[in-house]
């Protein structure tokens, strides 16, 4: 459960708070009363959810800055102090690391321990969420779902550098954020690992949702490029559900804490779908296409890139841990996300009043 009490008037500081994730993250926290701040490279699409939530102005202060730039990442974090962080800030997409794989390693890596630098040299309390991503783990196309201590590894630039990201987060907070250091004692730490989410007002480009969109709106046929690919479609509000309560419990665990101890929520955690939307991209497509009806077709690609053929976790450990769960079914989450995007395109409505209706309907279930 996701508590308002707690997060009323709570210092907030989302990295990538522009992007899709970020952007629900931000309105979602709004919502909860707290006072967001954001650091992140402007809005990458047009259409940018951010944009159109028009929500800018609510934010406490709203950087745009490269995560690269220490000196400058330094000074903004001073500057917010935050009580919580979430770390979304990212390069994102698996094809555009083969393009840019140094820039990936630069972005993912040397971006986060930038981040984890400034926050270290706050003297507040601040409990840091480490978003990183389902394929952080060697994929050995098994049929069983991932635990938070399977291997780590990546086949591709992108993976293999959110794997890294995790090692670099392991040890900085072996290193640096020791209870039985009193200068590291306020810090605590932990990484959440999603992947595959859904939901309304992703344009980002790649990706088979908004691809599958896009030629719906243009009344064009939907190229799928690998549609015997299984993955753990989940809709976006799943895993933040689970990143806003991991913070609620290493917040507070971190404030009442006894210094000799551990926080027993310093972990890694896996926030992923039931296992029943574990589905082909072929199944996600004629799902969404009962909604809005059109076709598709297998599009060659003229470049062979490696891609998973599947790749989905095991979340007992944020059940038993922080009595976490996802909620939606596989058809829930391609209704409501098809819905907001029909209404957004079909019928004008707007999209901060749409991503509030499925918050609100989210939150309707949670406590049921």
């Amino acid at each position: 459960m996701i508590h308002k009490s707690f997060w009323q008037n709570k210092n907030v500081l989302i990295t990538g708070h522009t992007g899709f994730k970020g952007s629900w993250l931000a309105l979602w926290l709004l919502k909860k009363g707290a006072k967001v701040s954001g650091i992140s490279l402007e809005p990458n699409t047009k259409p940018s959810l951010f944009d159109e939530l028009e929500i800018n102005l609510e934010l406490q202060n709203n950087y745009y800055q490269d995560i690269r730039e220490e000196k400058k990442i330094q000074e903004l974090v001073n500057n917010v102090k935050p009580d919580i962080v979430f770390h979304m800030a990212a390069q994102p997409l698996v094809r555009e690391s083969y393009l840019d794989p140094l820039g990936t390693w630069d972005v993912n890596v040397m971006g986060s321990l930038n981040i984890l630098s400034a926050i270290s040299n706050l003297s507040n309390l601040c409990a840091v969420v480490m978003i990183t991503t389902d394929k952080v783990y060697k994929n050995k196309e098994w049929q069983f779902g991932y635990r938070e201590n399977d291997e780590l590894g990546g086949y591709d630039p992108y993976s293999a550098s959110k794997a890294a990201c995790e090692i670099a987060i392991q040890s900085w907070r072996a290193s640096f954020c020791n209870l039985k250091k009193d200068n590291a004692s306020n810090i605590a730490i932990a990484s959440a690992r999603a992947g595959n989410v859904i939901g309304g007002g992703d344009w980002a480009k790649d990706r088979i949702l908004p691809d599958t969109i896009l030629s719906l709106v243009d009344n064009k046929e939907i190229l799928v490029r690998n549609p015997e690919a299984k993955r753990p479609w989940q809709h976006v509000l799943e895993p933040i559900s689970g990143y806003l309560t991991l913070a609620e419990k290493l917040y507070l665990t971190q404030k009442n804490i006894n210094s000799e101890k551990d926080n027993f929520f310093s972990s890694s955690f896996n926030f992923g779908s039931n296992l029943e939307s574990n589905k082909k991209v072929s199944e996600l497509v004629n799902k969404i296409l009962t909604y809005w009806p059109g076709s598709w077709k297998i599009k060659n690609s003229e470049i062979n890139l490696h891609e998973a053929k599947q790749l989905h976790l095991n979340t007992d450990n944020a059940f038993r841990v922080l009595n976490w769960r996802p909620l939606w079914n596989f058809d829930t989450t391609i209704k409501r996300t098809v819905d907001w995007y029909k209404k957004f395109y079909t019928e004008g409505q707007k999209a901060y009043d749409l991503c509030l209706s499925d918050i609100d309907y989210y939150e309707k279930n949670n406590k049921s």
